[in-house]
């Protein structure tokens, strides 16, 4: 017998009002799922956690890695530490501005985001999020969509 709980929901991640990112560095992935963090160059430990689960994440899809992308948003001036750029090797890092930021909803810096093949930001975690409930977002995603 099938139970049906209104107010329940099968994603871990919050579904955001959909809007196309179209802008530079974004732009230049179209055709993949990214993942986005967006903080300043001078990575503090808050932020050095999700750029790990970041790539933990893709490394855990598996054979679906390669329809994955992660994206650093550089939100200020200056360089990330070179050690920090080695640990997250195969990110895409570039500066973004103001108005890019602004796209983002709540507070860019606290979570983390996921922008569909088409280039649409549709989903954001929890800032401090759970990595296995997020990996079951993507994995779900990546399983039902034929794009990315």
């Amino acid at each position: 017998m099938f139970h049906w709980a209104p107010g329940t929901k099968g994603n871990y991640g919050e579904l955001i009002e959909p809007r196309e990112l179209a802008a530079a560095p974004i732009g230049a992935l179209r055709g993949k799922w990214v993942l986005v963090t967006i903080d300043a160059p001078a990575c503090d430990t808050r932020c050095e956690r999700k750029l790990y689960f970041v790539r933990q994440l893709r490394k855990a899809t598996g054979k679906d890695q390669e329809r994955v992308e992660r994206l650093w948003l550089l939100a200020a001036e200056g360089s990330p530490a070179p050690a920090l750029l080695a640990a997250i090797e195969g990110t895409h890092v570039a500066r973004a501005d103001a108005a890019l930021i602004a796209s983002f909803p709540g507070t860019p810096s606290a979570h983390i985001y996921l922008v569909d093949p088409m280039g649409n930001l549709m989903l954001r975690f929890p800032s401090d999020p759970d990595p296995s409930a997020m990996l079951k977002d993507l994995e779900r995603l990546l399983r039902y969509s034929s794009a990315g």
